[in-house]
């Protein structure tokens, strides 16, 4: 049974989601999780024998944590097989009763198509996938949640290998269309070179983000830069160090200074690490410079968990029989001082 819907976001949704509220919206208001699974497998797969969308019992176990959105990531093959064509009813049906179950608990959530600006391995701006298809991808996929402004449109999981101008391209066609249909929906913005922010102001054979992504046009102006920030050795997300702390919080900081010049604010759409002591201190030290230069930022969502994650990935929070991994307790204390603090209230 769902359970009823709880006003756990009355004063955080006025903040945050309505048009004039990004402008306004209090420190790292949204705190949560990447619930991965309907971005696996290969190809288009098979439901539920290749991918599968987070239960309701994940979701609940981390609402009751007191996480207030969901980044939901999901294959774009899996919700429009053919290109330029009709989003699938039956792929769209299981993502929307995804979405009214984290919404039911009182959770904001970030639409993902996980795909690395590409389609089928070929990225986005080439013959095979023109930016007028993701374009329109996203115009069929923002008519049917434009009337809830708790859902968050994030435009692509880490572009790459692709140019920066030819992503904001992409990125404002798809905006465009997004605006077209008449959702008003928050918009997440990436960077290209995974949007790192580490990499935000390298320069790179993709170009610079920081030159070029401030070229964001959004009629409605109800838009939000997101950024991943690893800090292991070399900001993969893989190993079990987290040698690049220092870069890591250089970064934020050097991106919170760009925001403020952009007049726009972020979002930490992912970080993860190990659950190892020096690890865990570098997430807590990450969170609260987040918490420091929230004027611009508006919250984060760990990566990740799913119902599907093995128990062997290193930076998975998907709980055991034995309960809670490492990870949380350093998530619950950041969760803590957002309510402690009377910001975001519950």
């Amino acid at each position: 049974m769902v359970p009823p819907l709880r006003p756990v976001l009355s004063t955080l949704l006025a903040a945050t989601l309505s048009l004039t509220g990004l402008k306004t919206a209090q420190a790292a208001c949204l705190q949560g999780v990447n619930l991965a699974g309907a971005d696996f497998g290969q190809g288009r797969g098979v439901y539920g024998k290749d991918y599968i969308y987070p239960s309701v019992k994940t979701i609940d176990h981390f609402a009751a944590k007191g996480m207030n959105v969901i980044r939901l990531p999901f294959k774009w093959e899996h919700l429009q097989p053919k290109l330029d064509a009709a989003l699938d009813p039956l792929e769209l049906r299981r993502l929307k009763e995804t979405v009214a179950a984290a919404r039911a608990r009182g959770m904001v959530v970030i639409l993902d198509p996980h795909n690395y600006a590409a389609y089928d391995e070929e990225k986005i701006g080439t013959t095979s996938v023109p930016v007028s298809a993701f374009a329109g991808f996203w115009g069929r996929l923002a008519a049917e949640f434009q009337d809830d402004r708790h859902v968050y449109f994030g435009l692509m999981n880490e572009p790459n290998r692709i140019d920066a101008r030819l992503w904001l391209e992409a990125a404002n066609a798809a905006i465009t269309a997004i605006r077209a249909v008449g959702a008003k929906n928050l918009i997440l913005v990436p960077g290209t070179n995974h949007t790192g922010g580490q990499s935000w102001h390298e320069n790179t054979p993709n170009g610079v983000n920081a030159d070029v992504m401030g070229g964001v046009r959004d009629p409605v102006d109800n838009f939000a830069y997101e950024f991943h920030q690893y800090l292991n050795h070399d900001f993969s997300g893989g190993g079990s160090d987290c040698d690049s702390e220092a870069a890591g919080l250089k970064a934020i900081s050097d991106v919170s200074g760009w925001l403020r010049k952009q007049g726009k604010k972020g979002f930490l759409g992912e970080i993860g690490v190990p659950a190892n002591k020096t690890c865990l201190q570098a997430l807590s030290n990450v969170l609260r410079r987040l918490e420091r230069n929230g004027d611009v930022w508006l919250g984060w969502s760990y990566w990740a968990a799913g119902d599907w994650w093995p128990e062997s990935e290193a930076l998975n929070i998907q709980p055991t029989a034995k309960g809670d991994r490492g990870q949380l307790p350093v998530l619950i204390d950041a969760i803590g001082r957002r309510k402690k603090g009377g910001s975001c209230k519950a």
